[in-house]
């Protein structure tokens, strides 16, 4: 989930990067519709404008897919990516998703989210990674010779990973920023799927999750090794969200510095 903290900014709520809010030259983008086995999945799809490029799947965290994900989409798909950001609530809420970061403030709220996050089951999310990398694989845009990478932010961490494990012969890279239930006690966790995967990973945490969890790093780290998986795990000295530009506690210095380690690990598609 998304906890609300305040950054060392002081600001509370900051903007997206004003550079990437409205469309850039030299990408395409547009909103698209996706055919999975369970319904219609509305998404955001950016590249640049010629040539074809490596897809990436991208989660958004619990908050969902708004305008300040389009904006670290254009970012990214400038570096010379085919980003395709999904609704991972379509299967009960098309967009724009009447959700924001005081809604994980009340009871009242979370009582309002379950339905959607009820449908974020490990099944789904399989049968979910599979359409979306064939949708991606079916685009010119996409250089289909190259690996997919993808990532996810707060409870999109561990979808990042389930999908690692679900299209394992096309996923080749998969980062965590701030993810969330990535070390759990159930058969399924997470961190137990990265031996049925061939991806490299990145592991960005908030200082505050660490806090609160400080051996799920430890099991991280046993889990890459175990499996044979190339892994950075670092704990970031920034809180939980740092990385969104409209959450409470964005940081840009250590957000920046997590976007300088995704494209190392992109690198590698």
């Amino acid at each position: 989930m998304c906890d609300e903290t305040t950054g060392a900014n002081g600001t509370g709520t900051a903007a997206a990067p004003s550079e990437w809010n409205e469309p850039q030259a030299g990408l395409t983008e547009a909103m698209v519709e996706i055919a999975t086995p369970d319904g219609t999945c509305e998404a955001f799809f950016a590249h640049p404008s010629s040539g074809a490029h490596p897809a990436v799947l991208f989660w958004p965290d619990a908050v969902a897919l708004r305008d300040t994900k389009k904006a670290m989409v254009r970012r990214l798909a400038a570096q010379g990516f085919a980003v395709l950001a999904v609704n991972q609530y379509y299967r009960t809420a098309p967009l724009p998703v009447d959700v924001s970061f005081d809604t994980w403030r009340s009871q009242e709220g979370l009582a309002g989210m379950m339905p959607h996050l009820m449908q974020l089951s490990p099944d789904n999310i399989a049968r979910d990674t599979k359409a979306f990398v064939a949708w991606l694989d079916a685009q010119d845009a996409v250089d289909k010779a190259r690996g997919v990478g993808t990532q996810g932010y707060c409870a999109g961490g561990s979808l990042a990973v389930r999908s690692a494990a679900a299209a394992a012969d096309r996923i080749g890279a998969a980062a965590s920023f701030h993810g969330g239930q990535l070390v759990t006690d159930k058969p399924d966790s997470p961190h137990r799927l990265l031996e049925k995967t061939n991806a490299s990973f990145l592991f960005a945490i908030g200082r505050d999750d660490d806090a609160r969890a400080p051996g799920d790093k430890d099991e991280l780290r046993a889990a890459a090794d175990a499996a044979g998986r190339g892994a950075e795990i670092e704990v970031y000295a920034a809180d939980h969200s740092w990385c969104v530009p409209d959450a409470p506690a964005y940081d840009q210095a250590e957000a920046d510095r997590a976007f300088a380690r995704l494209m190392v690990l992109y690198a590698k598609l």
